[in-house]
């Protein structure tokens, strides 16, 4: 198979796209907000909470469990979420302050 264009990059520089396309969403936001003030819940929860359908939030809990953000044990015939706190402390710490270039542009 030929190279892909992630191939040029680093790792890193591919966690971090990965990551912030998993979060680059306003739903996936919301979700994410959700989860962190209460902690674990089922999708049905998070549906009553947010102006979206169903299969609409089980699309965007399905990307962000897929980028590893939450996670979802099954509890009964339901899906529990919660955050995934070492890949949520990982985009923390990548979104966090950054160093300013000093320039003399603009």
């Amino acid at each position: 198979m030929g190279l892909t264009k992630t191939d040029l990059f680093t790792e890193n520089q591919n966690e971090i796209a990965m990551l912030a396309k998993a979060i680059a969403h306003p739903a996936r936001v919301a979700i994410i907000e959700y989860l962190l003030k209460v902690n674990a819940c089922i999708c049905n929860d998070i549906v009553n909470e947010l102006p979206l359908a169903q299969p609409t939030i089980s699309q965007h809990l399905k990307e962000l469990k897929n980028a590893g953000i939450i996670k979802g044990n099954i509890e009964g015939n339901a899906i529990c979420y919660c955050i995934n706190e070492p890949i949520f402390s990982k985009i923390k710490g990548l979104f966090g302050p950054m160093q300013p270039i000093q320039n003399n542009c603009c």
